[in-house]
């Protein structure tokens, strides 16, 4: 049976890609800085912050990693809704702390759990890399350096027979989403209305499932059908970024 462990499994993304897996019939280790209180059932999870040291080392030291570790999602993610001038040193640091210094202290110490075993890490990135809106720099530059870290990283651990790749979501039907939505990026209103919106903005005439992010990050977990897949990054964003800002 193969061991998956998942950043952020509370979270919108994180909750739906746990229960893929456990379904899917892997065993699924947890952490986030929330308490995990969903229906279905962890091997193990750890509550703590992924953006220090001492919650990678508690777990890696862990019985339960004894038998290795066949994928890391790098899931957890923060989101500052606020404007480059107005961000804070410390907003700035805590938001680049978890959303990339996590996925980077995670590599590191899981590695030696990773190693030999045709494994795979996935960083769950977003669109934001790529190309981004106002009011969200600090998210955008986090995920941007993400991507990167994804490309440095399969080169080093190809060696170890590590593949490393990154998922950018779209707009998902998530808890941060609805927050993101208070940026004043679209017109003023209800969360549903402002859904609405953003959906006829998408090419694929709406906005994403939690799920359908988890399929697409099962599969780079793969290590038959993504055999040959490193250094990569998987957009799934209904064909948001197909799409010309002047059109």
């Amino acid at each position: 049976m193969k061991t998956v462990l998942i950043t952020g499994g509370c979270g919108g993304i994180g909750k739906a890609t746990a229960s893929l897996f456990t379904e899917t019939g892997w065993r699924v280790l947890g952490v986030d800085c929330q308490p995990f209180n969903h229906s279905f059932d962890l091997v193990n999870f750890w509550q703590g912050d992924i953006s220090q040291s001492e919650i990678w080392r508690e777990i890696a030291a862990s019985p339960f990693l004894n038998t290795g570790l066949d994928a890391l999602v790098n899931n957890a993610a923060i989101q500052l809704n606020k404007s480059l001038l107005e961000t804070t040193e410390d907003e700035w640091a805590e938001t680049l702390g978890v959303n990339l210094t996590g996925s980077f202290l995670g590599i590191k110490l899981m590695t030696p759990h990773l190693e030999g075993r045709a494994a795979a890490v996935v960083n769950v990135s977003s669109v934001h890399a790529v190309q981004t809106s106002r009011n969200v720099a600090a998210y955008a530059v986090s995920k941007g350096g993400l991507v990167s870290l994804t490309r440095a990283a399969a080169l080093e651990l190809s060696e170890k027979s590590i593949r490393v790749n990154a998922i950018l979501p779209g707009a998902v039907d998530t808890g941060m989403l609805e927050e993101g939505l208070s940026r004043g990026h679209l017109s003023k209103g209800k969360f549903e209305s402002m859904k609405a919106e953003l959906a006829l903005k998408t090419p694929c005439g709406r906005i994403g499932r939690p799920a359908e992010v988890a399929r697409s990050i099962l599969f780079l977990c793969d290590d038959l059908n993504a055999s040959f897949i490193t250094g990569q990054t998987l957009v799934v964003d209904g064909g948001a970024l197909a799409r010309l800002s002047t059109e």
